[in-house]
């Protein structure tokens, strides 16, 4: 049996459950760059904010985003799956705009944006979660789920505080 899977996988053919299932890349793909993007903007928020609270939100996503991203690594290389070292280039649009903006509309368009994001993010991994085929993917999703639904109510608050 053993040699089977040794063959299968010498061939590129993955193993049961294995990250080559394209639902579980395309989930490894889009929550290691949204993790990289809510990282990136956060820093911009911890610099650029104005008000208190956007400032705290933006070094709490640095923190925990990192935190994800590091065991988003571990899970998707344990599954065999390919991390991106990019950001999509809606991020990258993402990014520049709200590096142009200042002020209070810094504030409202970065507390509007990750309202946004932790909405798809929040639908992405509740999509892992129910559909994903790797029982490792599945377990790191079901684990960082209750943050995401944690950071969206903050973000809610933030957007109802200008």
């Amino acid at each position: 049996m053993k040699s089977v899977a040794l063959i299968m996988l010498a061939f590129g053919v993955a193993a049961a459950g294995c990250a080559r299932d394209p639902k579980d890349q395309a989930f490894v793909t889009k929550a290691s760059q949204g993790g990289m993007a809510e990282v990136q903007l956060g820093q911009l928020a911890a610099t650029k904010g104005v008000a208190a609270d956007v400032k705290a939100f933006g070094q709490r996503m640095v923190s925990d985003h990192t935190k994800a991203s590091d065991e988003l690594k571990a899970a998707a290389t344990a599954a065999g799956a390919t991390v991106p070292s990019e950001l999509s280039s809606d991020q990258r649009d993402t990014l520049a705009k709200l590096d142009k903006e200042a002020g209070q509309d810094f504030d409202n368009a970065y507390a509007k944006a990750m309202v946004k994001d932790h909405k798809e993010d929040i639908e992405l991994f509740r999509e892992e979660v129910s559909s994903g085929q790797n029982a490792g993917l599945k377990a790191y999703a079901q684990k960082t789920l209750p943050t995401l639904e944690e950071h969206l109510r903050m973000a809610q608050a933030l957007k109802a505080n200008p």
